[in-house]
């Protein structure tokens, strides 16, 4: 044993250093709940601050210099003015929870490694899908993120409808399998009809209506016109919601659709399907508890920190049908199944301790946190859209469901229409985005909805006011002006 190891590995060198950081922490969010701290971001090009980090490695820096360099060089998303992706300000109770999983590092993958967090993980699933209207056949897990909960979702779909075992025997010919799916769908569900080898001809897209839901009245015409052309759709997933608008499908008549069809009804709810669980806003997922399985984010609309998500299944036994391998180093139950071995269903070998951030919310503060955080940012948003509509000199996409609100400046000097802008009204509101992004006084995003640009807001922040709403709209309108002198 070398001192430096002796010294790396000392518990009580570990505890002075835990206690500084815990108090930087939480000096940091004083600040940024006070909005004392004035900036949401220090904007710096990637190159520079490249640049300051290779120095910093190179020169004597104490660890609480490191650590405060370190906080006031990210994004505050715990600010109020925060409004950008769709990453919540992580509740600070999940903040431990990532202490434990990071010192510990129990891999929850397989129990034996595992056994405390697999057994929360299994706890929160379990009360999950019971909150969201599945009955006891409903089974699940947590993975790394939606884009890997809806990928692996979508294989446990393909081996099921694919009617023989298209795990060992990959794709046989003649059978061309496809994915029906809203044009405003995330991309990851694309890049998954990719990853499993079904080229663009796997994905049939679906239009949306003026709300940017899917069209339900398009799904009968569509399939029959993709089964003349040889696709064999087997697969149907719904918005719940959208990413660009937060706009929700219709799930209800989805799912009798692909009832009637016999398709494997997916629900992408990353974003907006814990609205389920909520009094207020659980009308927008009717029907999700319909769907053969759901991905829903706990960072998103539940607080926690990244990457947690869950993927829930109506049949558990389907969950199963993910990955149909052998590994007899690792998985050895003679012919069992066993829900406290995830690795047998998801992607990851070695998983973080997924499940104690959950439980300890559940633990500390029970279901209510999750109602709480969401009815109030799903309230924010019709807030904002309330805001916008009173104002002259600005357009709102669409009537926002959840607390995604996509929007822009127009003022009066710039015509066009809804639909069709020119291209100096979608090059002023970009500029504006960017200035906003450089100044840091707030962090906002932009999409693209047809050929118009949008600033686009995700209100993730419950601390965020009208105030706060009213000065962003004041902002924007101090760069649109410069623009338009």
């Amino acid at each position: 044993m070398t001192p430096l190891l002796e010294q790396a590995y000392d518990p009580e060198i570990f505890r002075k250093q835990a206690h500084q950081l815990i108090d930087q922490i939480t000096d940091h969010l004083t600040r940024c709940f006070s909005k004392t701290e004035p900036q949401v971001l220090q904007w710096r090009n990637p190159a520079e601050l490249r640049d300051k980090w290779h120095k910093i490695l190179s020169v004597e820096i104490d660890q609480n210099q490191f650590w405060e360099e370190t906080i006031h060089d990210t994004i505050h998303l715990h600010h109020p003015r925060y409004m950008g992706h769709q990453v919540s300000p992580a509740l600070p109770i999940a903040g431990l929870g990532e202490l434990i999983n990071g010192t510990l590092n129990n891999g929850s993958a397989i129990y034996e490694m595992g056994p405390v967090s697999s057994s929360m993980e299994s706890v929160v699933i379990q009360w999950l899908a019971e909150a969201m209207g599945f009955n006891s056949d409903a089974s699940g897990f947590l993975t790394s993120g939606g884009s890997l909960g809806n990928f692996t979702a979508l294989l446990a779909a393909r081996q099921v409808q694919s009617g023989y075992n298209h795990w060992r025997e990959g794709l046989r010919e003649g059978f061309h399998p496809a994915i029906m799916v809203s044009e405003e769908a995330h991309y990851s569900i694309a890049r998954a009809v990719q990853m499993m080898g079904w080229g663009e001809q796997g994905l049939v897209k679906v239009p949306v209506n003026h709300n940017h839901q899917i069209d339900a009245q398009q799904l009968e015409p569509l399939l029959r016109k993709s089964l003349s052309e040889g696709k064999q759709v087997i697969i149907l997933v719904g918005n719940a919601c959208s990413t660009a608008t937060g706009s929700y499908d219709p799930l209800e008549p989805m799912a009798e659709f692909a009832t009637r069809h016999k398709l494997w009804f997916h629900v992408d709810g990353a974003h907006g399907a814990a609205a389920a669980i909520t009094p207020k806003y659980r009308h927008l997922t009717t029907g999700i508890h319909y769907a053969d399985s759901v991905v829903v984010d706990f960072h998103k609309m539940m607080g926690a920190s990244a990457l947690t998500t869950a993927v829930l299944f109506k049949d558990g036994a389907n969950s199963y049908a993910t990955f149909d391998q052998d590994a007899g180093y690792l998985l050895n139950h003679g012919g069992n199944d066993p829900w406290y071995d995830s690795a047998m269903r998801t992607v990851e070998c070695t998983k973080n301790m997924m499940g104690i951030k959950i439980f300890a919310i559940l633990k500390t503060y029970g279901p209510q946190f999750f109602i709480d955080y969401l009815t109030s940012c799903y309230d924010l948003g019709r807030t904002f859209a309330e805001i916008i509509k009173q104002t002259d000199d600005f357009d709102l996409a669409t009537e926002p469901m959840s607390n995604i609100v996509c929007f822009r400046y127009h003022p009066e000097n710039i015509p066009g229409d809804p639909q069709h802008e020119p291209d100096e009204l979608n090059r002023m509101n970009r500029k504006i985005r960017r200035q906003l992004l450089e100044s840091g006084k707030f962090y906002i995003v932009q999409t693209h909805i047809g050929e118009v640009s949008y600033l686009r807001t995700s209100l993730m922040n419950p601390f965020t006011t009208r105030e706060d709403l009213t000065s962003l709209l004041d902002e924007i309108r101090k760069y649109g002006k410069k623009y338009t002198s």
